[in-house]
């Protein structure tokens, strides 16, 4: 049969002649791909083989066409402009330390929450693992990043054994929810196998995918970057909570009464994602999103700001915050907008259902502006020189001012934050093994270890504990006294697992 799709200018295209074209496409999504006004992305339709056909069919299929034409609108055509709210105002947060007896007696209170909701079963973990190492000059996906200061272990046999350790301690297993990339799915869950799951049940370790959104052209055009595939690109970190309502994560959360989500990031092995008081404060709270700041360490630290207005909680991204309130002071002169987001949350699972109820995400887009590789009208690559496109993502924090209550808590950034972005430098894996160093020095310290120290106060020894067997202090304490660990010789090589 021969279908044919009629364009503006009255012409009509031939997309398919013979065969079944049920196999490929069907007319429903042409419908919709016409009444978008985007039927140039079938303009090498019938130079494509059934294979290729399918690709894009596919691709194609999974654009929601009712939301399209608003964003191209939005985002595309003209560009968004950030407003920051004449009312905005420094988040209030739980401090690190205690201040009066009434806070002392809530974390008490928490931290036994938090234990209890721990062997209840009701938290989950979820790492947002779709990058690849490219950053760190690592060829393959960023949490398979050889990060141990001495054992070379990678980042995700740092988050399975806290995981593994957690279940022990509590009593009761928890799930791993791990979101991927589509390019980086295969090869993580291969490293997991060839790793037998670190420990864990493979059935512990539930991996879903990432979605992606069609890059835009300036034209609004959608772009292709061959004849038979879109430029896509993942959704960004919000996207997340849709993808686990399509992958089925929500309905396995449900079944095993997990309502706590524990978020981090993979590129962050010191985050504590069973950490009691934060999640029993986010419980005693009744929050629907909860998150750990960290004190920035000056006016334009590259962290999101954690901010009010209209009593809901934002994040003020780094960038967009005006330089008076970046640099605004209290009276004894610490800064007022002191608040960083270094995204770590809990999460209520009700939350992310009412979000994405009805398969769509409740959440604003961001814009890109990006080079994005595409064909030409013959279909050769082009790899343009200046950007030529949109590509929409989705930020989770945006979550924030849709949340009924929210809860933020201060943490000790030495304690939970070493961000392992770049090969050297600040927010390298270099410092964040040194940091990783550190904390296990001083869980040793306190456990009544004598650590060597450099003049410059570093640990003179390169120390590393395996989150497998010491999850916290408490943990530390008992592993000390178990093996009888009195010293750390200077300049050892010391790994305790």
């Amino acid at each position: 049969m021969t279908v044919k799709l009629y364009l503006k200018d009255n012409r009509s295209r031939e997309l398919y002649s013979g065969g079944t074209l049920a196999m490929n496409i069907d007319i429903a999504l042409l419908k919709q791909i016409e009444a978008a006004g985007q039927t140039e992305v079938l303009r090498f339709w019938n130079e494509l083989d059934e294979s290729g056909q399918r690709k894009l069919a596919g691709q194609l299929a999974e654009i929601d066409w009712t939301q399209l034409p608003g964003l191209i609108r939005d985002y595309v055509l003209r560009k968004p402009q950030t407003a920051i709210p004449d009312d905005l105002a420094p988040a209030p947060f739980f401090p690190l330390i205690p201040k009066d007896d009434a806070t002392r007696e809530l974390y008490r209170r928490a931290v036994a929450a938090g234990k209890e909701a721990l062997r209840n079963g009701r938290v989950c973990c979820l790492t947002v693992a779709g990058g690849q190492g490219t950053r760190l000059g690592f060829d393959g996906p960023k949490g398979t990043y050889p990060i141990g200061p001495v054992s070379g272990s990678s980042l995700f046999s740092f988050f399975a054994g806290a995981i593994l350790r957690a279940g022990i301690k509590y009593g009761r297993p928890l799930t791993w929810y791990i979101m991927t990339s589509v390019l980086n799915r295969e090869a993580t869950v291969d490293f997991f196998r060839r790793n037998e799951y670190f420990g864990l049940k493979p059935e512990q370790v539930f991996f879903f995918t990432q979605g992606t959104m069609p890059a835009i052209g300036y034209d609004g055009k959608l772009l292709l970057s061959a004849k038979d595939s879109l430029a896509l690109s993942p959704d960004g970190h919000g996207g997340t909570l849709l993808a686990l309502r399509k992958s089925g994560a929500l309905e396995r959360m449900e079944r095993e009464k997990n309502d706590i989500i524990s978020y981090f990031q993979v590129d962050n092995p010191l985050v504590k994602m069973c950490d009691p008081l934060f999640i029993g404060l986010h419980d005693l709270e009744g929050s629907d999103m909860s998150a750990i700041m960290l004190a920035k360490t000056g006016p334009y630290e590259k962290l999101g700001n954690f901010c009010t207005s209209d009593g809901k909680l934002h994040i003020i991204e780094y960038s967009d915050l005006p330089a008076e309130l970046a640099e605004k002071r209290n009276p004894d002169g610490s800064l007022a907008f002191v608040a960083g987001s270094p995204a770590i949350h809990m999460i209520s699972r009700r939350f992310v259902a009412e979000l994405t109820a009805e398969g769509s995400l409740k959440l604003p887009w961001h814009r890109a502006d990006k080079k994005i590789p595409t064909v030409d009208a013959s279909g050769n690559p082009v790899k343009p020189e200046s950007p030529n496109g949109v590509k929409l993502e989705s930020f989770i924090f945006d979550a924030l001012p849709l949340a009924k209550r929210t809860m933020i808590l201060e943490g000790d950034r030495k304690e939970v934050f070493a961000p392992t972005k770049n090969a050297t430098g600040v927010d390298s894996a270099e410092s964040c093994r040194l940091m990783m160093i550190d904390r296990d020095a001083r869980r040793l310290e306190a456990a009544g270890v004598s650590i060597p120290r450099k003049q410059d106060g570093s640990a003179d020894a390169k120390i590393e504990i395996s989150p497998a067997a010491v999850l916290d202090e408490e943990d530390a304490k008992a592993y000390v006294a178990a093996h009888r660990i009195a010293r750390i010789e200077p300049g050892s090589e010391v790994l305790l697992k």
